[in-house]
């Protein structure tokens, strides 16, 4: 048998902050197993898929601890919607 990684999109809660001009940064990040984490700073953001677990939305690339990762929002269809849309991790998952 052999090993093989694959990447899932993991949708997390995340703390958002919004600047007078309207520009959403996020804060920290609640993992799915209660995990906190705060955002050192955010380095980029940019309209761009996840490549590896795919869809597409507004990539962020953040600090964690040190740590570069990107963290995703993917915004809903339905503008009519109060839901704006949804953050997402790509978290891999190895099975055996």
């Amino acid at each position: 048998m052999s090993n093989q990684n694959r990447t899932l999109k993991t949708y997390v809660q995340v703390d958002v902050e919004f600047n007078n001009e309207g520009i959403m940064r996020p804060r920290g990040i609640l993992w799915e197993d209660g995990q906190y984490f705060e955002v050192d700073k955010v380095l980029d953001i940019r309209s761009a898929p996840a490549a590896k677990a795919g869809g597409q939305g507004d990539r962020y690339t953040v600090r964690l601890g040190g740590k570069t990762t990107f963290l995703f929002f993917e915004h809903n269809p339905d503008y009519g919607s109060s839901v704006l849309g949804r953050w997402f991790v790509e978290r891999k998952v190895q099975h055996t």
